[in-house]
């Protein structure tokens, strides 16, 4: 009877063409692509280079982050607001929020812009006191909403509509034993909310509003109807049809927009990993402490998950 060994097996790979040939068409079209970019003269990247740090279109820049992350944080402020005024029991804090989403989602963020810049030909000053009676303080409106503060309320009120939706579908995620087991130890709704229910949430919450902050940033370019002439995209138009070079600086407004878009995205996947913890990270096959070696053999088996409440033998 022989005892050498046995011959070990010797696994290949399945060949797969395709996937070369694929791989190379792909190759050969950013080739090419990348060769046009460098030799048409048309895109006069000299010129790109000459503005692409100019101080206005720096100035562009500045202002367009300023509009984002203030109308982010207005929208996220009424967004929450909303959701938990849904999520109530009254039916006129419920009936507010709706219509409030209703008209905000119904009606372009272009013609809200608009409105938003024509606020004083309908109410030319503002007052606050009494319905029908006196007034204590009056306000010429263009004084109290100049082209920044419409550009932020036009924005920042639709971007909260969409939000709303994006955060009460975050909180409805959340186990309604959570509540549950919060009203039994006595905590108040607000606490609940703000200490458990939330932060629970947090992980279905954070991608949407990621690509809505993306989003913002590029809908910026439509505050031009306030009309609010210092953001990124007006400068370049304003620079590039004053040079008679619009392609340029659309190139330069182009780059501006993808680097502060890489940079946004960085953020958003920091922030998903962060609220993603103790979801995404679970290893079936990790041992839970106090389980005997019987119940570990039998995790690494992968027959079953670990059970804090197995019971543990010596």
């Amino acid at each position: 009877m022989s005892t050498r060994p046995p011959e070990l097996i010797r696994a290949r790979p399945v060949p797969r063409p395709s996937l070369w040939v694929a791989a190379a068409i792909v190759l050969v079209l950013v080739a090419m692509l990348v060769h046009g970019l460098l030799t048409n003269e048309n895109y006069r990247w000299d010129v790109v280079g000459q503005y692409l740090f100019d101080p206005r279109v720096l100035s562009g820049v500045g202002w367009t982050l300023i509009l984002t992350v203030a109308a982010m944080l207005l929208g996220i402020i009424m967004a929450v607001l909303t959701a938990v005024m849904r999520m109530g029991t009254n039916p006129v804090l419920r009936g507010v929020a709706w219509v409030y989403i209703w008209f905000f989602r119904g009606t372009p963020v272009y013609t809200q812009l608009v409105f938003w810049g024509l606020i004083g030909v309908l109410y030319p000053r503002l007052s606050l006191g009494i319905p029908f009676g006196p007034e204590f303080f009056v306000f010429n409106t263009y004084d109290v909403i100049n082209a920044t503060v419409a550009a932020i309320l036009g924005l920042g009120l639709n971007e909260g509509a969409y939000l709303s939706e994006i955060v009460r579908s975050g909180l409805n995620s959340v186990d309604k034993g959570q509540w549950e087991a919060s009203t039994a130890l006595g905590m108040k709704r607000s606490t609940t909310l703000r200490r458990i229910i939330i932060p629970q949430a947090m992980r279905v919450i954070v991608p949407p509003t990621g690509n809505e902050t993306i989003s913002m940033l590029k809908t910026t370019s439509l505050v031009l109807a306030v009309p609010f002439s210092l953001e990124l995209q007006f400068v370049t138009n304003a620079i590039g049809n004053k040079e008679f070079l619009p392609l340029p600086l659309l190139i330069v407004a182009g780059i501006w927009y993808l680097f502060i878009t890489s940079i946004l995205m960085v953020g958003q996947a920091r922030l998903e990993a962060y609220y993603g913890k103790g979801f995404d990270d679970e290893s079936p096959s990790k041992p839970a402490k106090g389980m005997s070696k019987r119940q570990q053999a039998i995790l690494a088996a992968g027959t079953v998950k670990a059970d804090p409440n197995l019971e543990v033998t010596p």
